[in-house]
Order: C-alpha cells, then structure tokens, then sequence
C-alpha cells in the first residue's frame, strides 16, 4: 500500500511508521524538517497545516493517511472532503478526551462531554477535548464514510512521561535536579488509562486499509487502570533506583496557580478528576487482542531509558517553576535559567503574589486597557 502519514514524529506517529514500512508499504511522512529517508519510508518536508502544500500531496492518490495533525474545527472543514476524494481509507486521531463522565467502564458509545456536558462556559471554549469532538462531528457528518477515527488515551514512552497535566519538563526535571514533585491531592486519588505508545501503534497499523473498519470509530487504550499516586510511586521508585537518591513529594489541595499559570483548569474538571476506565473489546474484535505492556513495568522501563540514554527536556516553563520553588520553599541558581526574561519570570513567581495578581480581575482588565493605550 501507499500511505501518506501527516506529523507521525511523536510517540504514536513514529512505530506507525516503522510498523508500517516493516510490513512493506510505501510510506510517506511530513515533517517541518528535513529528515533522511529510510528503507521504505521518505519524508516530505513541508507544513500540513498549509493547504496548499496538502494540495500538492493529494495530487497523487494513496491507499490511506494517517492523521496526527491538531487542527482547528474550520481547518479540517476546509480539507476533509479534499482528502477523503484522494485517499481510499483516512484515519483521524481525535482523543478519549472527548468522553464525559462515566461510572462504567467507557466505550466508543459512552456520551461525549459535547453533547452532554451543560456547562456554558466551557462550552464556549475551544479546549481540547470539545474540540476534537467537533472535528469528529466535521468527519461524520461529511458525505463519504471511507474515514475511521481514534481515540486514543494518555500515552507514553521515554520521551513523554506524564504525571496529571504534567509533562516531564514540569516534574521529572525538578526530581533530577534534587526539587520536590509538585502534585495535586485531587487527581492523586482518581483512577488513569495510560498506554504504551507502540500498543496504541500496534492496533492502528491493523486497521489501515480495513473496509469493515470504514465509518466507525475506535478508542485504543490499555485495559488495566491505575491511580495516579501508583504512577507517581512507580516513577519515583525508578528514579530513586537509577540517581541513588529519594525524590520528595508535595501534595497540595488544589491547583489554582496551575490553573492560572498553565491553563489547566478544563482539563482538570472534565478529565483528570475523573475516573477514567476502558473497555477496548470493539478494536480488539477486529485488530485482534493486542498484549499491551503492563503499566507499571512500561512507565520503570521509559524513566530508566530516560535517564540512562541522557534525553533532554524540552522548554521549561520558568512562570510554574517559580511557583512551584514559592510552594516547596525551594529556589532557582538564576545562572541556570537562559535568558534576561525567564529570570524576571521566575522572580515574579517565586517571589510576589504573582498568581493572585494574575488571577485577579480587575488587575486583568487595568493590564489590558495599558496593553491597548501602549499599542
């Protein structure tokens, strides 16, 4: 087959690809940076989300696309009857996100948070899972069903480990520099889904292709559900095992400043503070029962890879490690952090009511009118 696959460079995206070349197929990447082709996989430099560029590829017909794009709801109206006119099967990664709550064990026709949910101001905003929902509502209610959407959950490998909300660069670095783990009392105690990114890949590389699984749509995650405070244990055992030295842990009673600092607020109330519990039994009668990696020895073996093969993280976020140092009473060697700017950040967080004032409306509304009156 010949298989175009848009952003597949993250922990999905990139055993996809390589399951897929294994078994033979053509397959085709895009990429904002040029990278090597590799047996049967060549990439395509350029941006997807420029429809332009996307024009160019779809002048050749493909067997299937794989989607890891994040679009906007009008983006993926602009282009979807374009792709499903030049690919024989499209499959859309959406997110288990979209699910509201739910004492049961969810699956594909538990109730969205979309069409359920009543409250007003959320469902005003763009947040991720309300979103994806919507794009799902763009794909199904266009005139072909040669589509097949997924869900997946929390994934992880050794690039991407999360704890809550939080990314690794937001507490596995302050673990390894010796700082206290900042977590949130609320989410400690609620039940998580969390999978191993080449399971998830595993599944989806079965479905290319597949006519019965046209029109339908498939949430791929594991099926043991975990606490986060084991997730949080798992991790710190791991990294107590590999540096020699016991990682401290806050737990505080709610996340406000995270909220203001980070914006978290949504995902929060409409996911991590659920219990979230899968039922996969739809995607396994088709693809087959998958032996996922058990949670536990997955998330020790990706801090130990982690750690050992000496990855880096990402951009820190200078604002929440300030207010992170303010609540464990801990500080920053300023020569460490980059740049002028990120300084002054990190200051204003670890030293002021910086998040009261953010938080504060009317301080909001006189930084607005100063921000209009400089511009």
């Amino acid at each position: 087959m010949k298989i175009l696959v848009l952003g597949g460079t993250g922990a999905m995206g990139v055993p996809v690809v390589r399951m897929l070349a294994d078994q033979g197929n053509e397959v085709y990447v895009t990429s904002r940076r040029k990278k090597e082709n590799a047996g049967f996989i060549r990439y395509i430099m350029g941006d997807a989300h420029d429809m332009k560029f996307l024009s160019s590829l779809l002048k050749e017909k493909y067997d299937a696309m794989i989607d890891f794009m994040v679009y906007t709801e009008e983006e993926l109206r602009q282009r979807i009857d374009v792709i499903l006119d030049h690919v024989n099967h499209y499959i859309f990664l959406s997110s288990a996100r979209v699910y509201a709550y739910s004492d049961k064990p969810l699956t594909e026709e538990s109730d969205r948070l979309l069409d359920v949910c009543s409250d007003k101001e959320y469902l005003a905003t763009t947040e991720y899972g309300l979103s994806k929902a919507r794009e799902e509502n763009v794909i199904k209610n266009s005139s072909k069903t040669n589509w097949t959407i997924i869900r997946p959950y929390i994934t992880y490998n050794s690039n991407r480990l999360q704890l809550g909300v939080l990314e690794k660069e937001y507490w596995l670095q302050r673990a390894l520099s010796g700082k206290k783990i900042v977590f949130s009392k609320e989410i400690a105690d609620k039940y998580t889904t969390m999978t191993f990114g080449e399971d998830v890949s595993r599944h989806i590389a079965k479905l290319v292709g597949k006519p019965e699984a046209f029109g339908e749509v498939y949430h791929i995650t594991n099926d043991k559900a975990v606490k986060w405070s084991e997730v949080l244990n798992v991790y710190r055992e791991a990294i107590k095992r590999e540096i020699g030295r016991d990682v401290e842990i806050l737990l505080t009673d709610n996340d406000d400043g995270l909220n203001v600092l980070f914006g978290t607020k949504y995902q929060i109330r409409y996911d991590r503070a659920y219990n979230r519990l899968f039922d996969s039994t739809k995607v396994n009668e088709i693809t087959g029962d998958v032996d996922y990696m058990d949670t536990f020895e997955g998330l020790d073996k990706c801090i130990s890879d982690f750690i050992k093969e000496g990855k880096v993280f990402l951009c820190i976020d200078w604002k929440l490690e300030g207010y992170f140092d303010k609540l464990t009473n801990e500080k920053q060697d300023l020569s460490e952090i980059d740049n002028l700017k990120h300084k002054v950040v990190y200051l204003l967080c670890r030293y002021t009511p910086y998040v009261k004032w953010r938080n504060n409306k009317l301080l909001r509304r006189i930084k607005s009118l100063y921000n209009l009156m400089m511009s």
